[in-house]
């Protein structure tokens, strides 16, 4: 079997077909007319239709990309490509025209197209080798000249390169700033760890978009200095270092360890608040290890159901046992299983309070199920979306502890000592995006923050408001900035005169009452606050509505342009990792890393392309259909 990574070009399958002439110089009857005159009168097109008196009449293969035209009293074949002119004289053959249409410049177009297809469908390279799509190709052009995968191997590069200047551009020109995805992942038939970068924004049309930067490989070991300096070099490289909101991975003491590296690098003065946002820890990998630590407590209570699972699906003649008893209800297929087969080695039969017990279980972990899966989304926001999911949540374990069966207690109080470290480091900007909610705003914290903290409720709602104060003042001052900046380029210096303003007493008085005028004038987000909420329907598209009220909160405006964009989990970069998996399979382990990155990276710009080109339903992530609307999950 030929093998996609080798650089060798297994020989071309053989099949009745004609023998083009190889590739020569024309011949002096074959000269090209590079400046014709298209204007000359004269000109006699002959069809390419043969007749009965004369059957012979533009029968090669050859005029099915050349018009024949008279001009001035001379036959001329024009190029349908490329619309250069040859000779079109019978007596002259064919040949040269053959010639021709091996090196037309126009017909690489197709070969293009085929590394795209093998791009974004994830075929193999040895495809170009495949007997069967040779003749395929064959039937539909007979002049496409196959390529080998060397060529193949250098336009997706090409393409690669060509797809990064242009998304480079892209995010260079986008208004607002950028969040980061970013996870590691080591390749089962490779042994090699591969970093992705995934960049969020939304683009001026109020799109959410996401871009994958980088599928690179890193060598071990994995340690945070590695890793620190691998995202800053991409970020350097792509020139975002300094329009970055936020980083969103995995919880672990290494990550720690890389954001805070990161802070030192990037300078606390290009984020928002001095970082305070920068480290978004992944929501779905934090509920993961919550509901870890709950079943950890109550292992026991369940063990007899999963050891009874894993006796029944150990080997096929038990699975084909268990499947004999499966029309009744999964709690009494177990003791049917015994009454019909009488294994003497299963000795796990769930008991009736094992059965209840785990009902109750499972519905109390439903709830962390089903927000998982909401976090999971990347068509969607989910930084504001999910706030009243994760409020339910904390409300739910505090709940749960106050149970009478004292297993399930233990396991709200285990699982809410973890909840709190993942609660104190994102409620902030997930309190943030509430605010900008037209459908929330102040309301939905009052009413979810008296259910937690109780008499410290308006002190934490005071404490959200205070970090939207906050973001308003720094986007202002960036806004002045950049506006004192651009007429001071545009002026002329003049030296400074000394001007005498009289009595500076006065002069200070009347800057104080200006001072203090503008300040009872009310703010951009007080204004904002004091719009009455927006009716929660399941179609409300928030970004359709910053698009259009954004005119009237400017400041505000931008600011929920970059905090939307924040994505609350790792999907985005851990769904790069599906693609991976899928080029690096079994068959297909010895692309070079260099390869595997313009592939993955490449699938995705073109795909994004493709979709904004058709305004059709992303089919490439994961295989699946995502869904575009985002899920309910109100109040």
């Amino acid at each position: 079997m030929s093998n996609v990574g080798q650089n060798s070009v297994s020989s071309s399958p053989t099949f009745d077909s004609p023998i083009l002439p190889t590739e020569e110089s024309p011949s002096q009857t074959s000269t090209e007319d590079t400046n014709p005159t298209l204007s000359q009168p004269n000109v006699v097109i002959e069809d390419n239709v043969s007749n009965e008196s004369n059957p012979s009449k533009l029968k090669s293969i050859v005029w099915e990309h050349f018009k024949k035209e008279k001009i001035n009293n001379e036959w001329k074949a024009t190029c349908n490509h490329c619309k250069k002119k040859f000779s079109g004289d019978s007596k002259n053959g064919t040949s040269h025209l053959r010639d021709h249409m091996r090196r037309c410049n126009k017909r690489d177009g197709a070969r293009i197209e085929l590394s795209k297809a093998i791009t974004m469908h994830e075929y193999p390279l040895s495809i170009v080798d495949h007997v069967q799509f040779r003749k395929y190709c064959f039937n539909l052009q007979p002049l496409f000249e196959m390529p080998s995968r060397r060529t193949i191997r250098r336009d997706i590069f090409n393409i690669y390169e060509e797809k990064k200047i242009k998304t480079m551009s892209m995010l260079e020109c986008n208004e607002g700033r950028i969040a980061i995805t970013t996870d590691m992942w080591t390749a089962d038939h490779q042994n090699k760890g591969y970093m992705a970068i995934t960049a969020h924004y939304i683009d001026h049309s109020w799109t959410l978009q996401k871009r994958i930067l980088r599928f690179e490989y890193v060598p071990a070991p994995h340690t945070a200095d590695v890793i620190a300096s691998t995202l800053m070099k991409c970020f350097l490289d792509w020139n975002i270092d300094r329009k970055l909101t936020s980083i969103t991975v995995d919880n672990c003491t290494v990550n720690d360890s890389v954001v805070r590296l990161l802070v030192d690098k990037l300078g606390g003065g290009t984020l928002l608040l001095n970082g305070s946002f920068f480290h978004m820890r992944c929501c779905a990998h934090i509920l993961h290890l919550i509901v870890k630590d709950g079943l950890h407590v109550i292992g026991n209570g369940i063990e007899r159901i999963r050891q009874s699972v894993i006796f029944w699906s150990a080997t096929p003649k038990r699975w084909e046992r268990f499947e004999e008893a499966s029309p009744l209800p999964y709690k009494d297929v177990f003791s049917r299983c015994v009454q019909l087969h009488q294994d003497p080695l299963y000795k796990n039969l769930p008991t009736e309070d094992d059965w209840i017990f785990a009902a109750e279980i499972c519905e109390r972990f439903k709830l962390f199920y089903d927000i998982t899966e909401g976090f999971s989304g990347t068509k969607y926001l989910t930084t504001n979306l999910y706030f009243p999911s994760i409020c339910k949540i904390r409300v739910s374990l505090k709940e749960w502890m106050m149970h009478t069966n004292e297993i399930i207690s233990s396991m709200a109080k285990s699982m809410l000592e973890k909840f709190e470290k993942y609660w104190s480091s994102v409620n902030g900007i997930m309190g943030v995006a509430t605010v900008l909610d037209p459908r929330y705003k102040t309301p939905l914290l009052e009413y979810y923050f008296e259910k937690i903290f109780g008499v410290d409720a308006d002190f934490e709602v005071e404490r959200i408001v205070q970090l939207c104060r906050d973001l308003v003042s720094e986007y202002e001052e960036k806004k002045m900035s950049l506006t004192t900046n651009a007429q001071s380029s545009s002026s002329t210096s003049l030296s400074s005169v000394p001007i005498d303003l009289g009595d500076q007493c006065e002069f200070q008085a009347y800057l104080s009452r200006k001072k203090q005028k503008k300040l009872q004038v009310k703010s951009e987000l007080d204004r904002y606050l004091e719009l009455e909420l927006v009716p929660s329907t399941p179609n409300f598209d928030i970004l359709n509505w910053w698009k259009i009220n954004g005119p009237q909160f400017p400041i505000l405006k931008d600011i929920a342009r970059d905090v939307f964009a924040i994505p609350v989990s790792t999907v985005a970069s851990e769904s790069t990792f599906s693609t991976g998996g899928r080029l690096l399979s079994a068959q297909h382990n010895r692309l070079l890393p260099s390869m595997v990155e313009a592939l993955t990276c490449s699938q995705n710009w073109l795909w994004a392309e493709e979709e904004l080109n058709s305004n059709e339903v992303d089919l490439y992530e994961d295989g699946e259909i995502e869904q575009e609307e985002s899920m309910d999950f109100g109040v």
